[in-house]
Parts: structure tokens; sequence; C-alpha cells
């Protein structure tokens, strides 16, 4: 299962990881959050180097904010403690992988 971080969590969780960070901001009300959780954690277990994190929008705004995210879901990741790269909207497992390779 992917943790859940919060606006007192992200720093220690996200910034200060050694490891690359995939952060899934999503919302409660939307349909293609519930979607992506599946495609998260089968992604997950195919990318162990990858740190997974989900941070509900609803309850931490502060932090959605601070990072530009105007849609759900909206996946950042992170490395090095800065945002490297921006996914919006939901994918196949397949898409994601392919787009982490980068990575």
């Amino acid at each position: 299962m992917i943790e859940h971080v919060t606006e007192n969590s992200f720093h220690a969780e996200v910034l200060e990881s050694p490891d690359p960070v995939l952060v899934d901001f999503w919302a409660p009300w939307c349909g293609p959050c519930r979607v992506m959780n599946g495609v998260l954690e089968e992604v997950a277990e195919q990318r162990p180097d990858v740190r997974f994190r989900k941070l509900n929008t609803d309850d931490h705004p502060e932090v959605a904010a601070t990072y530009g995210i105007l849609a759900a879901p909206t996946m950042l990741v992170f490395k090095d403690g800065e945002p490297v790269q921006r996914l919006v909207g939901s994918r196949p497992a397949r898409r994601l992988l392919s787009e982490l390779e980068a990575i």
C-alpha cells in the first residue's frame, strides 16, 4: 500500500528523500484518482527504486498550491528535493512506467 503524506510529513518524506519520489496529488471526489490507485500500486511494485506517496489535496491545499496543482490527479516526481516531472491525468501502468524511465 502506498503511504500518505501530509503537510507535516511532506518535507521529510519527499523533499529530504535520498530516492526519487512520485507524489500523487489526489482528491476523494475524483473518479480518475480512484482509477490511478491500482495503477500506482502496480507501478510501485515494478519500480522499487522510486518511492510512491499520496497527498489528499482537499486536506492539504497549502501543499497543492505550493506546487501549482490545478487538476486531479496530478503526479509530481521529486528528485533531490525538486520537482523534475509533472504528469497530469490518469494513465495506464505501461504509459506511467515509460514516463518514469528517465528517472
